[in-house]
């Protein structure tokens, strides 16, 4: 337009700033500022135009930019000064937004509640709570309170800045409550843990008569959910849908959550189904639930469907995905899955990019795991962790092990996943005094109580080693409770080192029929054992003595043919005379276990040059891991990975061909 000497009327111009400032495109935004003083007849702009300046370049950080439009401007207005006062508070530069305060006044205006109500906005952590009493002390003397703007981001404030006492004040003394000021109290409870109170708060405003919306009842379902009271919460479903909101996209997402953390994913699924618009929040809590119910494919399928129609999503979405693709360990869909989201802007920062560490660590690919990592400006305990633990879990303890020791130098404070990746460093390493100095330090120094997954990878450190008698002297020692996986690291080190009269007791079924008893009374549910491998970007995924695929008739013609080609090269195995009585029970039961199925896939399924790739959830055994490696050697020797390697705190593992 500007080329073909076409005037360019002053609402064009607000789209173009909007767009330099979210994309904090300075030069253009330069470049159309000139050009605006060119047409304005070398004079800067003022009104609309002019604040649309002022928040251009107070959104790419230019504040001197910013501050000279304001002074050019012939008419200044409130809501020029308010655009500058605004934008200081939400950047955390308090002191800036208060001196504009000053400088307003000083030029004859007086502050409106437009402009206290932004200061109190920007109030969300206790490091603001002064700010926050201030603005508080300075309304009440120009007399703005009771308002009920100013009332509504007072409470929310103070919730946010953790002084609730200051907010349940202001909620009482209202004199005309609301649904927004009692969402804001309820938030307030419900981050503080207090959320029976936050319930009361619910139910104070039923018997009151005021009118409540879709977001309070959001917030009773998330305290309902944090207190594990199903039936608390059916009941605000039920008023929800007396009310006809169940239909409502603010109102569909919470419920989805709601069903998903009891483990309910029918009413879930029910509930996204209301949904009348699904917008990209209900999508993204449709495929979260998904997600923690452990069906990834689902969560593909829906992205799929999204794509397909142009779907508007958020960054939300792709932070659920990159976890689907991790606890996957799917490479393929990983890296297509980031492209889209660096190709539509949306990998959130931290969560997103914490989500890219694991998801890249899990697949076993370290070099983009560490890529992802140095992107993160701030790195978080979950994104250290991911890197640490990816480390531990494909062979590179020692760089684990460093990595350890520059997260606590960046006083990032260590969680109990981030110890069991260690532990499992100082296992692979052979380092046992460093390991057991870890286990007897961890609690003491970094507040985190050792757990069963922590004394069991103290056990495999133990096992490893062949200190057989001092990973049984854990396992009796009180400390906790062993459980059936305790015995089966114990049983695979004896098996390994020979030690048969150990080997019998750790097999003893006494032990395991007590952990599966204690299991069930504490209403555990005991996690199948299944084995996947993506053939041709289809998932086939297998549990122990499958018999429903529809190859099964070959797979197990194909691993009746491995075990034959096995036995016959098999020398010293854990079931020689040594060890024959430990295991000839279990000798049937082996060759049907979820990973054995899938290698056979794998085999009759891909070409003879391709590398296969097979996945667990659970530890493999050690028959299995021994049965890996000698198919690996008898099929396929010199084009091939052998081996396996673990690729999760959750002890899923990766087995390569």
């Amino acid at each position: 337009m500007d080329s073909s000497n076409i005037p360019i009327k002053s609402r064009f111009f607000k789209p173009l700033l909007q767009t330099c400032g979210f994309w904090k495109s300075i030069d253009t935004g330069r470049l159309l500022h000139n050009h605006i003083i060119k047409t304005n007849g070398g004079r800067n702009p003022d009104g609309f135009l002019g604040n649309c300046l002022i928040r251009m370049y107070m959104d790419c950080s230019c504040f001197e930019d910013a501050r000279k439009v304001l002074d050019k401007m012939p008419d200044k207005s409130m809501n020029s000064w308010g655009i500058m006062v605004s934008n200081y508070a939400n950047l955390g530069l308090f002191q800036e937004a208060i001196d504009i305060v000053s400088e307003m006044r000083l030029a004859g205006f007086v502050p409106d509640c437009v402009v206290f109500a932004s200061l109190l906005q920007a109030c969300l952590t206790p490091s603001e709570l002064e700010i926050c009493k201030q603005v508080h002390s300075y309304v009440i003397r120009a007399g703005f309170v009771p308002d009920a703007s100013i009332d509504y981001e007072l409470i929310r404030a103070y919730a946010e800045c953790g002084c609730l006492e200051s907010s349940v004040l202001l909620f009482d003394r209202m004199p005309a409550r609301d649904a927004a000021s009692c969402t804001n109290l309820m938030v307030g409870y419900t981050r503080a843990g207090k959320q029976v109170e936050a319930l009361a708060v619910l139910e104070r405003m039923m018997r009151e008569g005021v009118e409540l919306d879709q977001f309070v009842f959001s917030s009773a379902l998330k305290a309902c959910s944090c207190l594990e009271d199903r039936k608390a919460g059916m009941q605000i479903h039920a008023f929800i849908v007396k009310l006809g909101l169940d239909s409502d996209v603010s109102s569909g997402p919470p419920i989805v959550d709601f069903y998903a953390k009891f483990g309910d994913m029918v009413h879930a699924r029910l509930a996204f189904d209301k949904i009348l618009q699904p917008n990209d929040v209900a999508w993204s809590a449709i495929i979260s639930a998904y997600c923690q119910f452990g069906m990834f494919e689902d969560c593909l399928k829906i992205f799929r469907h999204l794509r397909k129609r142009d779907v508007a999503m958020n960054p939300s979405i792709y932070t659920n995905l990159f976890q689907v693709s991790a606890s996957l360990a799917d490479p393929n869909s990983g890296t297509q899955l980031h492209a889209d989201a660096i190709k539509r802007g949306l990998v959130s920062k931290l969560y997103g990019e914490s989500a890219l560490v694991t998801m890249y660590s899990r697949s076993g690919d370290l070099e983009y795991a560490c890529r992802a990592f140095d992107l993160i400006g701030k790195a978080d305990t979950v994104a250290w962790t991911a890197l640490i633990t990816g480390c531990a879990y494909h062979g590179r303890a020692l760089e684990a092990l460093r990595l350890f020791k520059k997260m606590i130098s960046c006083g990032v404070k260590p969680n109990a996943i981030t110890f069991i990746g260690i532990l499992t460093a100082y296992s692979h390493s052979g380092l046992v005094l460093e390991a057991t100095e870890c286990l007897d330090t961890m609690n003491s120094v970094y507040g985190v109580k050792p757990t069963n997954d922590h004394y069991n990878s103290m056990i495999d450190v133990y096992c490893r080693a062949g200190q057989l008698e001092k990973a049984f002297s854990l396992i009796k020692s009180g400390l906790f409770e062993p459980d059936a996986l305790s015995w089966k690291i114990l049983l695979g080190g004896c098996a390994t080192h020979g030690n048969a009269d150990l080997g019998k007791i750790a097999e003893k079924w006494a032990e395991a029929a007590l952990v599966r008893k204690t299991m069930n009374e504490r209403r555990i549910r005991k996690e199948v054992s299944c084995s996947w491998i993506r053939v041709e970007g289809k998932l086939h995924r297998f549990v122990v003595g499958d018999q429903h695929h529809s190859m099964t008739e070959q797979i197990y013609s194909k691993l009746d043919e491995l075990e034959s080609s096995v036995r016959q090269c098999r020398q010293v195995h854990l079931r020689d005379e040594r060890s024959n009585t430990v295991h000839e029970e279990r000798g049937e039961q082996l060759l049907d276990h979820s990973e054995r199925l899938a290698i056979a896939f794998g085999l009759i399924s891909m070409p003879g040059d391709h590398p296969i790739l097979i996945f667990k959830n659970l530890r493999v055994c050690g028959d299995c891991h021994w049965f890996t490696k000698a198919v690996s050697s008898i099929t396929r020797a010199g084009n091939c990975r052998q081996g396996f390697k673990q690729i999760s705190s959750l002890q899923r593992w990766e087995l390569f061909l």
